[in-house]
């Protein structure tokens, strides 16, 4: 069927081989669309193509297990395995290492097959307490990031086991200090903040593993020497430390706690950016938003006048402020610098 580029979505195969205006081959018969081809057809300013039906619009097929049903399930485990795995700590002062491997391995062959981080941070949600979602997103996380870094595939692997277990040390702080509403005294702020040596102890004493306790140590730590609980500065930061330290303020910001409503994610990658100057990891932190960003071409958007509209191109010179449709009509938000974008819609909710 033939659609406007504008109602592409991720996942929608081309039937015909795709050329621009001077004849040059942009796109061949067959290609299943991510958000790389998406934006190649704006770049080239191709306005209409040839797809497959959709699944919606086909007969059901054999029943065969659904991408998205994975996930989930593998989400959803992970959640569970990383609760079990506060109250074992909790109680005897131990870790399983099997439990860890049968947690993460699972969700890291999931992650390792889907292309859409933003339509996964905005879909996978427990709803169960935010310290066990945050520890799963920020393993999620941490996983692309290293991908994106250009890490092998058991560097990754290990990527996703650091961030997965980087607040295990929490399991030994009071939840009434843990989920406190209101401001935490002095006292109750620098127990916080000794998480991150329960953790380091936590995980050297049960697995033996240096790297995985060091960046449950250090996820806290800054660029410019003022986090903890050393107060160590970038040089002395594990290189593993740093990339969770990125996914960690990412997902925290990003998510609803009992004393902060969750952020929009395109909004939180604007803090990021900031924060790349003095207290994070600048490379990391520009690899992150830069393959970032184009997960969110197709996800609708509420602007600050009120209206409604869908990305469709991410501005190269400004990452914050992509092309977008609004009522069919295109507005380039770099030019219009009276228009922003408010938040990005879940759909999925």
């Amino acid at each position: 069927m033939r659609v406007s580029i504008t109602e592409l979505k991720v996942g929608d195969r081309i039937i015909e081989d795709t050329f621009n205006s001077y004849g040059l081959h942009i796109l061949s018969a067959g290609t299943v669309l991510d958000m790389d081809d998406i934006s190649k057809l704006f770049r080239h300013n191709i306005d209409y193509v040839q797809i497959d039906l959709r699944q919606a619009q086909q007969p059901p097929a054999a029943s065969a297990p659904d991408d998205w049903e994975q996930v989930n399930h593998a989400y959803s485990s992970a959640v569970e395995g990383i609760k079990s795995m506060f109250a074992q700590a909790a109680s005897n002062d131990t870790i399983d290492e099997t439990a860890v491997n049968n947690s993460v391995v699972p969700l890291v062959s999931c992650f390792r097959q889907q292309k859409d981080v933003v339509s996964l941070l905005l879909a996978l949600n427990s709803k169960d307490d935010y310290t066990y979602d945050h520890s799963v997103q920020v393993g999620m996380l941490s996983y692309y990031i290293s991908l994106w870094l250009g890490y092998t595939e058991e560097e990754c692997l290990l990527a996703g086991k650091a961030g997965y277990l980087h607040d295990i040390g929490k399991c030994k702080i009071d939840n009434a200090v843990l989920n406190k509403p209101g401001k935490l005294s002095d006292d109750e702020y620098m127990e916080i903040k000794r998480h991150t040596i329960y953790g380091y102890d936590l995980i050297q004493e049960s697995l033996g593993d240096e790297t995985l306790a060091r960046v449950a140590l250090e996820h806290h730590e800054r660029f410019d020497g003022k986090g903890y609980p050393r107060g160590i500065g970038a040089d002395r930061m594990l290189p593993l430390s740093k990339i969770v330290a990125v996914a960690d303020i990412y997902s925290a910001m990003t998510s609803s706690r009992v004393y902060q409503k969750a952020r929009d994610l395109l909004t939180v990658l604007k803090e990021l950016f900031r924060l790349s100057f003095n207290e994070i990891d600048p490379g990391i932190t520009q690899v992150f938003i830069r393959h970032m960003m184009p997960h969110f071409i197709g996800k609708s958007v509420l602007l600050n006048d009120g209206r409604t509209g869908r990305i469709v191109m991410t501005n190269p010179t400004d990452f914050f402020r992509p092309l977008v449709t609004i009522d069919g009509k295109f507005h380039d938000l770099a030019s219009n610098q009276q228009l922003q974008i408010d938040r990005i819609i879940n759909e999925s909710a």
